[in-house]
Order: structure tokens, then sequence, then C-alpha cells
């Protein structure tokens, strides 16, 4: 049921905490950081995709003048560690073998930067180079190298998923088409690198990194060197963009510590961007067919999804990708027989692991294109075919994901309108298309990365003694998107005071509680059921208090904007930072405690609670683009997104996420992808020619919301961050497409790729 009670804080675009901080240059990120005696970290990578190491003589480095430490494999546990816990394949430093470039083989302390450069090239490491496995649809051939000993033919993950009957699907309908498609190799490429200072004394760890999960890095930290956790202290850093590149531990903690151990001193660690693209865990490349099966006005009886994923070196949170990319399929449109085959294979290639979207954006670029194409077979309006399958609210997936609210058709209509499809779609002049494109996505994943009983959020606030002010202790983490002020606003709305009177004190292990961090666009609700909990413990007890001073039943009063007062007797009142005080006099420090755990979800089957949530998200988008013939250059000129979010916490805050999500959206469809040579050493790692979007690429952006409420939610939220960036790649296409009649099948969807296809066209050859 919807509270109707007016909000005072929530609902009112307040400015970031930290603006004033970044904008002034007072936010200190990792790389800012600097400790008395603090000693610089750097690491020796393979220049092999495959090579067994025969020796390593680091004596010469050792030698160096300010080189305080050279260590290497047998210098660190041989522990192996990941982020899933299914598959833990990864070591501190390669042991025996190397599997893709950049793969960790030695590391230096020394006194600067520059001498810590100078002794990894004096370190003299003797290779056998072995045949790689560069090709991910060779990967399980027969006689095609091993890349980890322990998994056959290269498989990291295989699924098999059939629900329904999907063979009676497609022989009771009316038309059934198979297209296939290719979604690239991404990075996250956050404008901050990874960075860590690990600092080792008296037995207690302590790691100030640029993370998306401090208590993630400290459960695996420890547990890598046998460490207790509370011997372990995360702090977070101000964070420079993460996207899901900074949500598992990397070498700049794992390193960063055993050189801190070893030498007793301070040690920074910060890759390059070279080093950023070879530890990767991005967007994996994805090859994808889709079989759909539909009746004559365009209803979907049936979907089979046939996938491989070029997973890379190591596992890490691959496996989750996986699932997502068959699990969230049947979310956005109703279907009840649905077949989901997919290999995930090892490559020596950097790992692909957890990137916006988390495994769904590719598939989301696939289906929206394969639909269109239904679509037009049939003769049906694009967005009509869409209305005809859209998503209810109130039901449940036949891969037993359950959906609360959706106003998914309100989101269609509403594109259509806002966008003048009706006026344009067939009707703008040659080289100019519009297309559509949909998506949704979980709030929060419903089960935990580590396997904990813990809950998956907690948060703890404390009055002043003064009562003046009150601070939110929390592990959520703010990378950017403005947790840190959403938290904030949901904390003083639940206990009723101003928002200028709120603190924060976030993502610290020492300091804060468990959170399992950003991802999975989960911060907003279930950070914030956390938070709303802990505001509506101070506000119980303050009016339990006032109630004794005002001389009435606490069911009578209320609190908002810092006053405790009588209901329809407003006058009568008191200040809530004299009551508040008052609490600290007569019972100690007034606190409140809450916490979230999401009810458990799902299904039986395997890989059954990957993709469950609490609730869902979702949107639809309109783009509009000019395509020149000559040279296959695709301007999109403006996009309509339309999405449904819940209830608005801070409306300049989502209108930022959305826009946010449009901008790296448009840059993996259009331009963004990681390139390798025939021996896997990358081609573009770094930010020339690995080309991601400037202010002069982004279209019109028109970001509009429909009216809805989630049940389950802090006063009726739930997610935008991720969901805004799944439509994207399927719109742009699907837009191409009307404009000028081909069809583009991998990403990104480059000049090149259009021109190619246009002199097909021309030549007479089918695209479609």
């Amino acid at each position: 049921m919807n509270e109707t009670r007016p909000h005072s804080v929530i609902g009112k675009s307040f400015p970031k905490i930290d603006a004033r901080d970044k904008v002034t240059g007072r936010a200190k990120y990792t790389g800012d950081l600097k400790m008395p005696g603090m000693l610089f970290g750097k690491i020796l990578r393979s220049p092999h995709a495959h090579a067994r190491i025969l020796s390593i003589d680091t004596s010469r480095a050792e030698q160096l003048p300010g080189v305080m430490a050279v260590i290497t494999a047998k210098d660190v546990p041989s522990t192996v560690y990941g982020i899933s816990p299914a598959r833990y394949d990864e070591t501190v430093f390669a042991i025996d073998k190397v599997i893709q470039v950049g793969d960790k083989v030695a590391a230096v302390a020394a006194l600067d930067e520059e001498t810590a450069v100078r002794a990894l090239g004096l370190i003299e490491v003797e290779y056998e180079v072995l045949p790689a496995v560069l090709d991910p649809l060779k990967a399980m051939d027969e006689g095609q190298p091993r890349v980890h000993p322990e998994y056959e033919r290269n498989i990291s993950v295989e699924i098999h998923q059939d629900f329904g009957d999907v063979d009676k699907a497609f022989k009771d309908a009316y038309h059934v088409r198979t297209d296939r498609f290719r979604g690239n190799r991404a990075n996250h490429a956050a404008m901050e690198p990874h960075a860590a200072i690990a600092q080792w004394d008296n037995g207690k760890l302590t790691l100030w990194t640029g993370t998306q999960s401090p208590h993630y890095v400290q459960y695996h930290v420890s547990r890598v060197f046998g460490l207790k956790m509370g011997d372990v202290r995360v702090i977070k850093a101000f964070v420079g963009g993460g996207f899901g590149g900074k949500l598992e531990p990397s070498a700049t903690e794992y390193v960063g510590t055993a050189l801190a151990m070893k030498t007793g001193r301070p040690v920074k660690m910060i890759f390059d961007r070279k080093e950023v693209f070879l530890h990767n865990r991005g967007r994996h490349p994805q090859y994808i067919e889709l079989t759909t099966g539909v009746t004559k006005e365009g209803k979907i009886l049936g979907v089979h999804g046939k996938f491989i994923l070029d997973g890379g070196s190591y596992t890490s949170l691959g496996i989750a990708s996986a699932y997502y990319a068959g699990s969230m399929l049947p979310i956005v449109y109703d279907f009840d027989h649905f077949r989901f085959d997919c290999f995930r294979v090892h490559t020596n290639l950097p790992s692909c692991a957890a990137q916006r979207g988390h495994g769904v954006p590719q598939p989301r670029f696939a289906f929206e294109s394969h639909l269109d194409m239904i679509a037009k077979d049939l003769g049906i309006d694009p967005i009509e075919i869409r209305k005809v399958n859209a998503r209810k609210p109130d039901t449940t997936t036949l891969n037993d994901l359950k959906i609360n609210s959706c106003e998914f058709t309100a989101c269609l209509d509403k594109a259509r309108a806002v966008s003048g499809w009706e006026a344009k779609k067939g009707k703008l002049p040659p080289g100019e298309g519009i297309g559509v494109g949909c998506g949704a996505f979980v709030t929060g994943a419903g089960y935990p990365i580590y396997r904990t009983k813990m809950p998956h959020s907690a948060a703890v606030i404390k009055v002043s003694e003064q009562g003046e002010a009150a601070t939110l202790y929390i592990g959520a983490v703010d990378i950017g998107q403005g947790s840190d002020t959403i938290l904030a606003q949901m904390a003083a709305e639940a206990i009723g005071i101003n928002f200028e009177d709120m603190r924060v004190v976030a993502a610290d292990t020492e300091t804060t509680p468990h959170d399992f961090g950003a991802y999975s666009s989960r911060q907003t609700f279930m950070a914030g059921l956390a938070v709303k909990q802990a505001g509506e413990d101070i506000r119980r007890q303050v009016i339990g208090l006032a109630s004794e001073m005002l001389e009435c039943s606490p069911a009578d009063l209320d609190i908002d904007a810092g006053t405790v007062f009588l209901k329809g007797i407003p006058e009568k009142s008191l200040p809530f930072a004299n009551v508040a005080s008052e609490c600290f006099v007569r019972k100690g420090p007034l606190v409140g405690k809450g916490s979230y755990t999401p009810p458990k979800l799902g299904g039986k089957f395997k890989g059954a609670p990957v993709g469950t949530s609490p609730a869902y998200s979702f949107a639809a988008q309109v783009s509009q683009v000019k395509v020149d013939e000559d040279t296959g250059q695709v301007m999109v000129t403006d996009v309509w997104d339309v999405h449904d979010s819940g209830t608005v916490i801070n409306p300049d805050l989502l209108g930022a996420q959305i826009e946010g999500a449009l901008f790296m959206g448009m840059g993996e469809a259009m331009y963004e992808e990681a390139l390798f040579d025939d021996k896997g050493r990358p081609l573009n790692a770094n930010l020339a020619e690995y080309r991601v979007p400037t202010s002069l690429d982004v279209p019109r952006m028109h970001s509009q919301l429909v009216d809805s409420y989630e049940s389950t939610g802090p006063w009726g939220a739930k997610e935008v961050g991720e969901g805004a960036t799944l439509p994207t790649m399927g719109c742009y296409a699907n837009a191409i497409y009307d404009a000028i009649g081909v069809r583009i099948y991998d990403l990104p969807l480059t000049p090149e790729k259009v021109w190619r296809a246009i002199q097909q066209r021309n030549r007479g050859q089918t695209t479609s």
C-alpha cells in the first residue's frame, strides 16, 4: 500500500554531500594519499599469453639502490582466490605458468616509482612459450590447449535450462525466426585506475582503496593471507568510477599487502591504464543465437537462446554473468517456453566479469534487434509487438522470478508519445531513422557473492549528545552515483529531521556495519531499507520520551523538520534536539539500528538464484539517428528514455544516473571494443585508441518517468543505475535499420560496419 504522509526530505533534489569537496579538489582519492615512510609498488607482468615459468632471477633488482623488496610466488601464500565461491582459480602471483599477457609474475617495492619501474627491468624471467587459446569459438575444440588443467574443453561453466516445451511452442508457432549476434569485449574505462595503499603494523593490516565493496576486500584478503577479518581494516577513499570493475579485490590489494608485510612500511600501488585493461573484468564477448516462435499477432510462444561467452583467463564473477545472460531474458516480455544453453569458455585473454548491467546488455541488444526483425516479418509496429508481450505487474516469470511493481506498458506508451513516434516511424527523410529498445534489471542481487548469514545491508544512526545533528554509519559505497546523499535523505526522512542535520560516515570496515557494497543496483533499495529501519528506531525512542514530556500518547505524536508535535495541534511541540538531548541524559547514547536481508526467492533448479531480486526496474528507449551513407557515420540526435524506477528519492541524482547510463550505453553500442593481436597482446589499451564518447558525441537526452510504487522498497523506491543501460544497444541498431535498411549484428556499431552493410545492400545482398 502506498504511503500517503507527505515527505519533507525524500523526493527533493539536494546536491551531493561530496560535491563541494570534488569540485574544489579537497576530495582525496587513493592516489592522492601519502603516508610517512611510504613505498611504491610495481608489478612485473607476463609478456606472453601462455607460457611455463622456468626460472625467475631477482638478484639484480634486489641490488638496485632504493629497492626495499622484491617478491615472487615463493614469497606469498599459494591460496587460490576469486570472487565466485564456486570457482577460485587465481593466485597472488603465477606459480608454474602464466595464462594471459599481463599475468602477475613478480613485484617490487621501492622508495620511488621510477626506481620500482627500473627494478622491474632487472628481473630476469625465463619462459617456455606454449600455444595459446585466443578464439572462444574454438576453445572447446578437441586438441586445444587447456587454459586451466581442471576445466575440460576450457569450459568455465556450462548451463542448460529448459522451461516449458520449446519444441512444441515452435511447432505451434505461426512464424519462427533465428538470428545470430555478437557482443563486444568492453572495459569499464573508469576515470580513476585501480589503486590501494597497504599498511602492516603490529599484526594489523589497513588498506585504503578505491573499492566498490570494502567488506568483500576485507573477507578475501584476510582469507588469502590467513588473517582474522577483525585484523583487516579496509577504508574506502573517494572512488573515481567503478561500474563493476572495482567490486572484487585486485592485485593492488593483494600484492600491496604482501609487500607491506615484507617491508613493514606502507606501500602504494596504482595501475597504469594498460594494467587496467590487462586486469579487465569487463564485458564478456558474447556469441548469441536466438530462435523465437510467435503467433500471427506477434505473441511470443517460445525462445531458444544459444550462447558462448569468452571468459578470458580467470573465472572472477563470470559464472554469474553467464547465468544472468539467460535468466533476465524472460523478464521484459512474458512467454511460457524458454530453453537456455550457454558455455562460458576460458581463453588466454584478460578475464571478463561484471560490468554495468552484468551480462545482460548484450543479450538485450540481440533480443531487441531480433524482435524488431520479427515485427517486420509480420508487418507489426515495433512498439505494438512489445506491448503485445509486455510484462505485467504481480506476475512470475517462467524461471520463477517474482515481479511486483511493473509499469512497462506505461513506459512504452509514454516513449511513443514523447518521441513523436507516430509522426516519425517510416516518415523521416532518407538516412534518418527511429528505433525502440527496452530492458529490465534487478534491484539488488537476491544472493550473497560469498557465503554468509550476515544481513546484506546494515545501518547505525547516532544522534549527537546535544541532539542537533545525527550521523549515519553505513557500509554502502558511494562511487560517484550519490548513494551517501540518497541514504542521508532517507535517514533524515525516517527520523523526521532536516537533511542539513545529517552526517555520513561510510565504507570503513572498522567503524561501519556490514554491507555488500555498490553492485547490482542494490544500495538505494537494500541499504535504504536498513537506513529506514534505523531512522525509525530513533523516531520511536524520541517519540516515547516526548510523550512523557508532553503528557500524551506516543500514537498522537509525529516528528517533522526537526520538531516533535502533537498531531492536529502543531503548536504543542518540542524541538527534536531538546528531546534527543534529554534521551542522552536519561538513557545514554541515542542510537538506532537497522538491517536488511532479502527474502528467499526463486526456484530450485541449478542457477536459480541468479537473477532473483526483491524488485525489478523497467525501461523503454526511443532513439533517432542520421546516417551518412558515404561514410557509414552514425549521428544519434535524440534519445528518449522512460523509466519505471518506483518512488524517486532525489530527482536530480536520478536524472544524472539515467544520463550517465545512456552515455555509457552509447559508448559500448557505437565505439568501444578492446582489441588484441594474434599473440594475445592488447592493441588499444589506452584512452586514445579505446574510444569512449565525449561531450561532442552525446545526443539530446530526454529523461522521463512513469508513476510507480514498489511495495517492498523504501518509500516505494527501486533501481535506476544499471537498468537504463540495457535498451540502448538494440535501440540504436533498430534506428540504424530504420534509417538505411541495413542490419548490424555485431557490436560496436562502427562506421566501417555500417558502410560495409550499405555496400552489401547496394549490391543487392540481404542484411535482414
